[in-house]
């Protein structure tokens, strides 16, 4: 089982970003399901049982808050039913994001909406709580209307305005695009197109010069990065609609671990250090 091959660490600047000073991230966890690690990443083991995070991550930015992906929603045991038997896995439901909005008093006017890395069930499920505009691109739009694992999209989206954007801006890190959410460097979406056709990853630079790189399902745990390991090769065939993509964007982002905090969704451990929104 031999790791993929090392890049070469990123040794120039870092884009330029100018973060407001009164924007901050918070994680929403909103519960778990659970997988075997040897189902996750090569040389993971039968016997190390990991709780797969389904985490919302909240920009609060003066010109407007973002959400990336929704977590579980109160109707997640229904979504998980829809699932093919094989698919579904034993999960438990924490407090949904509409529910930890109302603990905290959070005034939802500021939200944009929810940028999905993508449009899988356990990273849309909570989109039945929220009434927000849904941010996608065009590439994963048509996934989601096409493929069987956009199922759970397809029923709760229709309720909601579907915001299109574009991957307008140059090379942004190794990637060939990119998108600048706020025109200010602060959160910056690439494409990753290789899990699904349309999946995103998203930059995020806070204004205390710590970086974030919320990279979706490109890797469901961070060993992944850390051991240079892509999914075996029966999930490889199963999860991702281009494994060779998935490929050259883990080396882009292995060649970036040195720079900036790697945020597999999945990976419970990858949210420390930071800040829950309800204290």
């Amino acid at each position: 089982m031999s790791p993929l091959p090392i890049p070469s660490a990123w040794v120039e600047p870092l884009p330029e970003a100018a973060p407001p000073s009164d924007m901050a991230l918070y994680q929403l966890p909103t519960g778990t399901y659970e997988t075997r690690a040897i189902f996750a990443f090569k040389g993971g083991s039968f016997r190390d049982k990991r709780p797969f995070a389904a985490t919302s991550v909240l920009i609060q930015h003066p010109q407007g808050d973002l959400l990336i992906d929704a977590g579980f929603g109160s109707q997640v045991d229904a979504h998980i039913q829809a699932l093919p038997r094989i698919e579904r896995a034993p999960h438990q439901l924490g407090n949904t994001v509409s529910e930890q909005f109302k603990a905290n008093d959070y005034d939802q006017s500021c939200l944009h909406g929810v940028l999905v890395t993508h449009s899988h069930w356990d990273h849309v499920s909570g989109l039945d709580d929220l009434q927000l505009p849904i941010w996608i691109n065009e590439g994963e739009l048509q996934y989601a209307g096409q493929s069987k694992g956009g199922r759970v999209f397809r029923e709760i989206s229709g309720s909601h305005r579907i915001h299109q954007y574009e991957f307008r801006g140059g090379p942004y890190l190794g990637f060939p695009s990119s998108y600048d959410v706020y025109g200010d460097g602060s959160v910056v979406v690439v494409p990753a197109r290789g899990h699904t056709t349309g999946s995103v990853i998203t930059f995020v630079a806070l204004p205390s010069g710590q970086r974030y790189a919320f990279i979706g399902d490109l890797t469901w745990q961070l060993d992944a990065i850390v051991h240079r390991a892509e999914r075996p090769l029966m999930m490889r065939m199963l999860a991702d609609t281009d494994p060779q993509l998935v490929r050259e964007d883990m080396l882009r982002m292995i060649a970036l671990a040195g720079t900036m905090h790697i945020v597999p969704s999945h990976d419970v451990s990858a949210y420390d250090g930071i800040p829950l929104l309800l204290n």
